[in-house]
């Protein structure tokens, strides 16, 4: 981790991008007190999950989709 101060950052921001951009995390600091942290973003991959991931894990029994009974459905709807 580099500690740098608000005028050094500002003086050379291209090469300490540079260092962030290989992986270097840099805290600023103004009057000796940090006040940001400037590191890489981590790359967002959307994984696509694989089909069949819980296979054979459970059962969706054949009423799945039946409608509720007339109580649940009461419950829900505070009756």
């Amino acid at each position: 981790m580099l500690t740098v101060t608000i005028d050094e950052i500002q003086r050379n921001l291209t090469s300490y991008l540079k260092q962030v951009t290989a992986g270097e995390t840099i805290i600023v600091m103004q009057a000796g007190k940090p006040i940001a942290e400037i590191k890489p973003v981590s790359p967002i991959y959307q994984q696509i999950r694989p089909y069949g991931l819980c296979a054979r894990e459970f059962i969706v029994p054949d009423d799945f989709d039946s409608p509720l009974p007339e109580e649940i459905l009461n419950s829900f709807e505070g009756k």
